[in-house]
């Protein structure tokens, strides 16, 4: 891939010159245990969205390191109202990240994995319907599927008023997804913080401001604060910064997570 906007390090040691694919892929890499990435954009000003959507804050830069991270995974976790809003589609990669994959022992594409507690789910969004590897969704127990969805994706029953997420990550990774990357949504993120299951927050900033009304990338209950030391900062020409953010390799993994082989 030939960018079009160049993505330099800037910290914590400068890099000279711009990026290219393998170089970003290696500065996230893959961890050598179970772990959870989350991946956002807001604005300067803290914003979530720009217009009601996600997409209005992305630019060149932060669609080229949402790929990669997608290529990086082996389960894409999103919430079922972000993948309605932002009208999720099959999750597919171009065919050099898919043979960077094989190269790598990996299957062609990650899993979809949609967190619904409701199973208010459409099986004839493309995400479910067009996909290329059968998708889960986490849900709780009790909670009847719509017509025709168990006939596109498989169903994971943890927990009893909710999902439980801790449960639900150690079935996924007993499953073999043992890295995950989570794409929101906000009520998501605040629910796995909370529970401690956050590995890792890579975080796009859009130079602008958005101004009052949009949320945060984090919602629902408070919970403690949490240390999750920063690891590298990018920056593209045009402005945009791309933080990284990681607990310390020594640290314990986090909640749910299974036993790395």
């Amino acid at each position: 891939m030939t960018p079009g906007t160049s993505i330099s390090r800037v910290w914590p040691a400068p890099a000279t010159g711009p990026l290219t694919d393998p170089e970003l892929a290696a500065l996230y890499g893959r961890a050598t245990r179970p772990h959870l990435r989350v991946n956002f954009v807001a604005s300067a000003d803290g914003a979530v969205t720009l217009d009601g959507y996600s997409a209005g804050l992305s630019g060149e830069p932060d669609k080229r390191v949402f790929g990669l991270l997608r290529m990086l995974c082996d389960g894409l976790v999103v919430a079922a109202g972000t993948l309605r809003h932002e009208g999720y589609r099959a999750v597919r990669l171009s065919e050099d990240r898919r043979a960077w994959r094989r190269e790598h022992g990996l299957a062609e594409y990650p899993t979809l994995v949609v967190v619904s507690g409701s199973l208010e789910l459409d099986p004839a969004q493309a995400c479910f319907a067009d996909a290329p590897v059968r998708p889960l969704v986490l849900t709780r127990a009790g909670v009847e599927p719509p017509p025709g969805l168990t006939e596109v994706a498989d169903l994971v029953r943890c927990g009893e008023q909710r999902v439980d997420l801790a449960a639900g990550l150690a079935d996924l990774r007993r499953r073999g997804l043992a890295q995950l990357l989570c794409e929101g949504g906000p009520h998501l993120f605040g629910a796995l913080t909370a529970a401690d299951l956050v590995d890792e927050l890579c975080l796009t900033v859009a130079p602008l401001l958005a101004g009052a009304g949009p949320g945060r990338i984090t919602a629902g209950d408070g919970s403690p604060a949490r240390p999750l030391p920063l690891r590298h900062v990018l920056a593209a020409e045009d402005g945009v910064l791309m933080l990284r953010y990681a607990r310390d390799p020594g640290e314990a993994p986090s909640a749910g997570a299974a036993p790395a082989a």
